[in-house]
Order: structure tokens, then C-alpha cells, then sequence
């Protein structure tokens, strides 16, 4: 599978730019064991070869007539993420991908964040000597308004460290929108709001010419979950709000033509919600 992907909605082109995939998402979803997994008939392409849930950080391009939109920025490069080695300190070559799939930072107008957790600001930043500075340089950084303020306040180690490297440094640049959890980020682009793993955290539908699609941020962590809507999230800051939310967007969104983007879905990172007995499946 390629770590680029492009989709059609309307007139809105979407494009998946990986950073990078691996098994492993027992320390978020500490259920996803392979033999609850193996009980998923239909969960093959999410998985590895050993039946190990395959998690996926990569960014979503939305061309939207002349604007460039990027939802979500990965880990990043440089940041010191202990414990977690696998984004401690990363080299790796998203900003070349990114621009071998034609996204040179500079082109790009806007930069959303569904929320404001580790995987998802990463690059909004990036280390010139000893300082950090926007990597997107003539882009407007839009994030809620509940979401800024809620984390810029923590006390949380991780979180203090994430703002202070990959957030602090767009306001001082003057280069963040904090908008509504409802904003309208372009023609035919909403922000939708799921909170619960994030108090201001935010899926992104799009609409153009009668087709939709929606972008899930951490809302759901793995198509698993469509499945077992009941297994518990660690990542999730409001288990309860968390778990009424995910179940709400499934019932909104089964069976229906809505393309369903996976933030973190490997394999082919988007399909179809459809009801399945007393849960729900993801379609490619």
C-alpha cells in the first residue's frame, strides 16, 4: 500500500501523506487483542500479518479551488516524546514526501488541528537552530477556541511539552484562528464536533456537488472500534462523552454514501460506514 493516497469528493480533492505505520495499539486501545481482533471477519487489510492492529500518523491534503488545506500534522521531527520512543527524536521524511506529492510547504494556506494531542501538531513546528518556527509559513493555523484553552493550561508533562514546541510557537508568529467547534474552514468544509478525547476536539466533513466525506481525528482510533464500539479508548480525556460520541457519528453516518477517513486507519484508510448486526463495519 502506498503511503500516498488520493480520493475524489466532488470537487474537492483529498490526499493521505503518511509520516509512518506500525503494529501495536494495545497502549490506546487495550483490547485490541489478536484474539479479540481475529473475531472481526472483515478487519483483514487493518491488520498484519501476525493479526496485530496496524495504526497509521499521516496528514490529509483537502484541494479546495485554490486552497491547501492540511488536517493534521503527524509527530514531527526532533521532539523529545519520551516515553514514547517511536515518536522520541524522530528523523524522518514527511516535508520531502509532502512535497514529492506535490505540497511544498509554501504552498499550503491552512492548517487544521482536530485536537491538539502529540501525533497531530508535530509539524506544525520545526527546529531551525535552537528555535522552533512554522513550517508552514504562509498558513493560517486553525484550532478551537475549547481546545486552546483547555491545553494551554495543563499541567500535564507531555502536553506541557507538546504546546510549548508545536503550538506556542504559531501564536507567537501570530499565525493561529481559534474558531468555533461548528467553523466553516472553506467552501463546503465544517468542522463537526465529537469531543470526548479532546474537550475540543473536532471531526472535518466535506461536501461538493452532492458527494461527502468526513474526517474522523482520534474520534475512532482504528475500524476495530466500529465493530466494538464498547471498547475503551486510554487516550480519551472524557471516557463517557468519548464513547456517546463515537456511538452518535456511527449512527449518523452508517449506511449512507459518506466517505469515512480514518485519521489513524492504515490500509486503505477509507470506506463506507454500514450497519453490521448490532454494530457497524467499515466497506472499502
Amino acid at each position: 500500500m502506498s503511503s500516498v493516497l488520493r480520493w475524489q469528493v466532488g470537487d474537492v480533492k483529498i490526499t493521505r501523506v503518511q509520516e509512518y505505520e506500525a503494529p501495536g495499539i494495545g497502549f490506546i486501545l487495550p483490547d485490541a487483542t489478536r484474539e479479540n481482533l481475529a473475531e472481526i471477519a472483515w478487519l483483514g487489510p487493518y491488520l498484519n500479518q501476525r493479526g496485530d492492529a496496524v495504526g497509521s500518523v499521516h496528514s490529509l491534503i483537502l484541494e479546495v479551488g485554490e486552497r491547501r488545506i492540511v488536517v493534521d500534522t503527524c509527530v514531527g521531527n526532533d521532539k523529545s516524546r519520551m516515553p514514547f520512543k517511536m515518536w522520541h527524536m524522530r528523523q524522518g521524511p514527511f516535508l520531502s514526501d509532502l512535497e514529492s506529492a506535490g505540497f511544498p510547504i509554501d504552498t499550503v494556506d491552512t492548517v487544521v488541528c482536530t485536537h491538539l494531542h502529540t501525533d497531530h501538531v508535530g509539524w506544525n513546528t520545526r527546529l531551525e537552530g535552537d528555535r522552533w518556527v512554522p513550517t508552514f509559513i504562509n498558513a493560517r493555523t486553525v484550532m478551537t477556541r475549547e481546545e486552546w484553552e483547555h491545553w494551554s493550561r495543563t499541567d500535564v508533562e507531555q502536553m506541557v511539552a507538546t504546546v510549548g514546541d508545536s503550538v506556542r510557537p504559531l501564536f507567537e508568529a501570530d499565525l493561529v484562528d481559534l474558531v468555533d467547534m461548528d467553523h466553516e474552514v472553506a467552501d463546503g468544509v465544517r468542522f463537526e464536533p465529537t469531543p470526548g478525547h479532546s474537550p475540543g476536539h473536532v471531526a472535518v466533513r466535506i461536501e461538493s456537488r452532492g458527494e461527502r466525506a468526513v474526517i474522523t481525528g482520534d474520534l475512532v482510533h482504528h475500524p476495530a472500534q466500529f465493530a466494538r464500539p464498547g471498547w475503551k479508548n486510554n487516550a480519551d480525556s472524557d471516557a463517557t462523552q468519548a464513547d456517546a460520541t463515537r456511538r452518535d457519528f456511527m449512527a449518523r453516518y452508517a449506511d449512507t454514501p459518506t466517505l469515512v477517513i480514518g485519521t489513524h486507519f492504515s490500509g486503505p484508510t477509507a470506506g463506507r460506514l454500514v450497519r453490521d448486526g448490532d454494530s457497524y463495519r467499515l466497506d472499502g
